[in-house]
């Protein structure tokens, strides 16, 4: 269904703007609002322009920039707060690349059974 990298959303420190794709319009509300809030809070910290990218494996992965010369752009407080809100967020993370493997690329994903 869709071939290399794929957009979910992204924020926008230069425009003020956050975008969500319209591909991902029936994800639920909470979820919506918590990507939007993330990537919000993201660039109000640190700058720049963040986009979350589902690799072509579905692997979710953020991708930063930033204007040439950006005085006001964070460069290492953009890798910490990225660490931080994968470890915050790993749980939202690892759902929306489930979701994303099922839903668009048609993988067939067995839970794993529980340990006794």
């Amino acid at each position: 269904m869709y071939d290399g990298k794929v957009v979910l959303c992204g924020a926008n420190a230069y425009e003020e703007k956050y975008y969500l794709n319209p591909d991902f319009e029936q994800l639920p509300q909470e979820v919506k609002d918590e990507l939007k809030i993330m990537c919000v809070l993201y660039v109000h910290d640190v700058g720049g322009i963040l986009t979350l990218v589902y690799e072509e494996d579905g692997e979710l992965c953020f991708e930063v920039t930033s204007e040439e010369f950006d005085p006001m752009f964070d460069d290492i407080g953009s890798q910490l707060k990225i660490k931080e809100l994968q470890r915050e967020k790993q749980d939202l993370l690892q759902a929306l690349q489930l979701y994303y493997r099922v839903f668009f690329l048609g993988e067939d994903v067995e839970e794993e059974p529980a340990e006794e």
